[in-house]
């Protein structure tokens, strides 16, 4: 079993130098791969050209129009074959995504079955998301709505789920009929490389999907204006989203965008404490932070504040920072300089506010790891409230009323994700209710869940992804009257 790059890349060369994009060659530009733990090179990608680009869009509408009638079953088959080519490979998988994030193992095995259950949901819905009948008030007519493929897609993925990412556009995608152009984050190509060659493998025709790494900027900008290419999907932050929206305006081009989040965790006074702590730690501390749905402002009922610190600093000691390779880390680096550098300023803003730093580690760490920081007392207008801060930082506001909190969770212009921790069911739904965002954990941090449509409002995007609405986001609608 491969336990390092070398062993990948002997057992996987093809992970490694993409099926769309080819080996390298001489006088290709080059992007560099490191590991964020330390420094080592993974590997070097190409920088695609325009006429390659135009090539691979060509090959992906000319794959669209010979494979778009495949039945439904078939897609299912070929969906299901890669699950299962991707089963077989868990662990290099998960390796792969843990030396090219800085993510702990334990979570890039977590990363692969979540990402497996995309596919394996698209699978199931593709026999069954072609068709569906419509009362007519005229009983000599008929009335049927049909779903159609959109056509050729692209997607653009982020890096801190380099495999779920993919998946979750990909798959329904492919289940839906269309074909789909896949540009992952130059910081973690490899993974989708590996699931490329893993499709191709499990019988994916040539041109339904296709991997190409470069610069950001010019792709995207192709994606958005080349009319071959009728839907463009986006993972990544809200001021790419704008810039990409506005690119496809041109051309009124279906979008999908899941953005930028700044997730509040509300605790209620009457909320059982172990396990808001618990839902916390588990939702906070994934990718060390660095998750969109990740908890980025904490609201604690001032009745609660005691028992909720004690018991919050006791479960911070359980932490271990250190190598995601190394299985007893549970908190691994960030993935760059510039989210080191960000954090560090929010930490530094919320001291000059007043806040009280209580720690559990000494000191913030070296290099890429930040030690979690408990932030007590930080007021509700602080940096916190206006931007993600993508790190192990915990910034608690307290509050007293129930109408107060609703105003302080809404104040912001993102609304993707909230938790919220209660004892009576009933006014957590009616807080829940009034929540300006797409999804919400009550008395429950893992929200994610692939049978259920995931996407936010407001500034977090358009569009869902997951459940049955994941599906039809790849599909066009067509009226048809018999008479």
């Amino acid at each position: 079993m491969p336990k390092n790059v070398k062993d990948l890349k002997r057992h996987h060369s093809e992970w490694f130098t993409g099926v769309t994009m080819g080996p390298l060659q001489g006088l290709d530009s080059l992007n560099e791969v490191i590991n964020p733990w330390d420094d080592e090179v993974i590997g070097k990608t190409r920088i695609i050209n325009e006429a390659s680009l135009n090539s691979t869009i060509e090959a992906a509408h000319r794959a669209f129009r010979s494979h778009s009638g495949n039945s439904p079953s078939l897609r299912a088959s070929a969906l299901l074959e890669w699950a299962a080519l991707i089963k077989d490979h868990r662990e290099d998988l998960a390796l792969l995504i843990t030396l090219e994030s800085g993510k702990p193992i334990s979570e890039s095995r977590g990363e692969v079955d979540y990402g497996l259950g995309f596919i394996e949901h698209f699978a199931e819905c593709a026999p069954h998301g072609e068709g569906e009948g419509q009362e007519n008030l005229n009983p000599k007519d008929q009335v049927m709505v049909v779903h159609e493929p959109i056509g050729v897609c692209a997607a653009i993925t982020p890096w801190n789920f380099p495999l779920a990412m993919v998946t979750r556009k990909v798959a329904p995608a492919l289940a839906a009929g269309c074909s789909v152009i896949l540009k992952p984050a130059p910081e973690t190509p490899f993974t989708a490389f590996a699931l490329e060659a893993l499709a191709v493998r499990a019988g994916v025709a040539p041109g339904l999907f296709q991997v190409v790494t470069g610069d950001a900027e010019a792709i995207g900008a192709t994606f958005c204006k080349d009319s071959r290419i009728r839907k463009v999907s986006l993972t990544g932050s809200s001021p790419v989203g704008r810039h990409l929206y506005a690119q496809c305006a041109e051309k009124l081009k279906r979008l999908s965008l899941e953005l930028g989040g700044n997730a509040p965790f509300i605790v209620l006074a009457d909320a059982d404490i172990d396990l808001a702590v618990e839902g916390l730690m588990a939702s906070k501390f994934r990718n060390a932070g660095q998750t969109c749905i990740s908890p980025n402002r904490i609201y604690v009922h001032q009745g609660a504040a005691e028992a909720f610190q004690k018991t919050l600093l006791k479960a911070l000691e359980g932490l271990r920072c250190g190598s995601g390779a190394d299985p007893s880390t549970t908190l691994g680096p960030l993935i760059n300089d510039r989210g080191r550098t960000k954090v560090l300023s929010h930490l530094e803003a919320a001291l000059a506010l007043g806040a009280e730093d209580l720690g559990p580690l000494q000191g913030v760490g070296t290099g890429r790891l930040i030690h979690p920081r408990l932030l007590w007392g930080v007021p509700h207008d602080s940096i916190f409230k206006k931007e993600e801060t993508f790190g192990p930082l915990i910034p608690v506001t307290l509050f007293g009323d129930a109408d107060d909190i609703i105003a302080m969770a809404n104040d912001t212009e993102a609304g993707l994700a909230a938790y919220l921790y209660g004892g009576d069911q009933q006014k957590c739904l009616d807080i829940s209710r009034k929540l300006e965002v797409g999804m919400v954990g009550i008395n429950e941090a893992l929200i994610s869940n692939p049978r259920a449509p995931f996407g936010g409002i407001k500034a977090s995007g358009l569009g869902r992804e997951g459940g049955w609405q994941g599906l039809r986001e790849y599909q066009e609608i067509k009226y048809l009257r018999l008479g």
